[in-house]
């Protein structure tokens, strides 16, 4: 990792880094956005992260747009951490299941894509 790290607290970073993504159509893992803000994974920059993923789909939120914290997952199984499904975005989206099996990746499936469809036509 070569210059200074971008703070996780850096929404419009992050945020950017995340319609890119979804352009892109692709998840991506935790550790590597923390990689692409400049930092080695760590549980507390992670929660850190989580923080401003929150803070950004509350934007979202309020400008009718799809949410993007659903597009940062884990590597061993893809999917969302625990804290993704505790926050009151998966209960509002209409999930109150279990946070792994085909109901869950179905339901994470559906978040993704909208939030693919959307940027890729913005």
């Amino acid at each position: 990792m070569t210059g200074d790290p971008i703070p996780v607290s850096d929404i419009a970073h992050v945020r950017a880094l995340l319609i890119e993504a979804a352009r892109e159509r692709r998840a991506v893992s935790y550790s590597e956005m923390l990689a692409l803000l400049g930092h080695r994974f760590t549980r507390p920059l992670m929660r850190a992260l989580c923080k401003t993923l929150d803070a950004i789909d509350d934007d979202a939120a309020a400008k009718g747009e799809p949410e993007l914290a659903v597009l940062v997952v884990r590597e061993s199984d893809g999917m969302p951490g625990q804290g993704w499904w505790v926050s009151p975005r998966a209960s509002l989206e209409g999930h109150a299941g279990p946070w792994e099996g085909p109901e869950a990746r179905a339901f994470v499936d559906r978040l993704q894509r909208e939030a693919f469809d959307h940027w890729a036509a913005a």
